[in-house]
């Protein structure tokens, strides 16, 4: 019945027209009458669009609105857009129709130019900055903590140690990803071996190059090389299974059956890394090693027999120690960060792609950070003198 009577009011509104009338000029004059309201102009919307729009130029045509008797905001916006967003040359209105024009046309300039900014706009968005950073660092500390509580429940309670997630993490983060870093890490050695070699040569110092290649594989490029890649491999790996648990609401039935996604999800990623990442670091510096010493013996003519023999006289087992202990601690951010973003994945495709390129990106720059605190840390051990 309310949709009946609406149609039965409308019919009974003067329906709006658009009278033509040409003029000796060449212009014509355009005469709106009738009812310019929403429900009057729905039945001849597209009529009255198309003749408008099939006008002369602009500046030939004049537009009289007297003979409107009723026009809305619907009507004064159709009029409008039809004379380009701005008031004709040639206008006859009456007071009252000049103001809804002029009301539509600020509403139409508001929207081009946005709110106004305030000149301390910055300063809200540093303190938004601020609070998602202070926000990240609460939950991050929240599931370290977690962690912790559930690596004391597991020392008195060995038998529910989750030992088949951390072996399946260990086969996908550490086994799987020996060939790319074996593939990258022989590349690098040549490459570093290579630049070196074209230095080195200049000033007679061929022999040096065991000392970069030691030094600078073993300590620095090896653990952070590793690292990176298994950020970007495995860390985002990591963050996109729980973000599709997360979407699919698995980690919810968890939760409602009784088990811990601290215990059975993030500590097995956490450790399987912790675990991974030192034998990764291992086996890729040895790798690059072979590649720069291959290098070396092909620009400088070094002897395989002389790079074995002088390279532990040069570089002293501590670094070895050091890069280990650089992928140990490495292992254990990137799974952290990897996990702390994965969590935070809100149900829907879009939180999850985001999440995973900030995993990516955040556990990156936190991996050179903590290599520059272990570089300052560690300033005087293992530097031969």
């Amino acid at each position: 019945m309310p949709g009946r009577r609406n149609n039965i009011r409308a019919a009974n509104l003067p329906a709006p027209e658009l009278l033509v009338r040409t003029q000796g000029d060449g212009g014509c004059e355009l005469i709106l009458s009738g009812e310019w309201t929403l429900g009057a102009l729905l039945p001849r919307l597209g009529t009255l669009a198309r003749a408008m729009a099939e006008r002369p130029p602009a500046a030939l045509v004049s537009w009289n609105c007297l003979a409107i008797a009723t026009i809305d905001s619907a009507g004064a916006m159709l009029l409008w857009r039809a004379w380009g967003r701005a008031l004709p040359t040639l206008l006859s209105a009456s007071p009252e129709q000049l103001g809804i024009f002029s009301r539509i046309a600020d509403a139409d300039r508001e929207d081009e130019q946005g709110p106004p900014r305030s000149k301390f706009e910055w300063l809200r968005g540093v303190g938004d900055g601020v609070m998602q950073i202070a926000r990240h660092l609460l939950d991050f500390i929240e599931l370290l903590g977690r962690l912790l509580q559930d690596g004391a429940y597991l020392l008195r309670r060995p038998g529910e140690i989750p030992q088949r997630e951390i072996f399946a993490n260990v086969y996908k983060s550490g086994v799987l990803a020996m060939p790319v870093t074996a593939l990258v890490g022989f590349l690098i050695g040549i490459v570093l071996s290579y630049l070196s070699a074209l230095q080195l040569r200049n000033f007679g110092a061929d022999v040096y190059i065991v000392n970069i290649l030691g030094l600078g594989i073993i300590r620095e490029l090896g653990p952070v090389l590793v690292a990176v890649l298994v950020a970007g491999r495995s860390g985002s790996a990591m963050t996109a299974q729980l973000g599709v648990m997360r979407v699919t609401e698995e980690i919810d039935a968890l939760a409602t059956m009784g088990v811990s996604r601290s215990l059975r999800l993030v500590l097995p990623k956490v450790l399987a890394l912790a675990l991974t990442m030192p034998l990764l670091v291992l086996w890729t510096t040895a790798i690059a090693l072979i590649g720069g010493m291959v290098s070396a013996h092909l620009q400088l003519d070094i002897g395989y027999g002389f790079f074995f023999d002088l390279l532990p006289k040069v570089v002293p087992v501590a670094n070895l120690w050091i890069g280990l202990a650089k992928g140990f601690v490495f292992g254990i951010v990137v799974a952290l960060v990897a996990c702390h973003f994965g969590l935070r994945v809100r149900p829907n495709t879009e939180s999850l792609s985001a999440n995973t390129t900030s995993s990516v990106v955040i556990a990156i720059t936190a991996v050179i950070l903590v290599d520059a605190i272990f570089a300052v840390a560690s300033r005087h051990i293992g530097m031969p003198f």
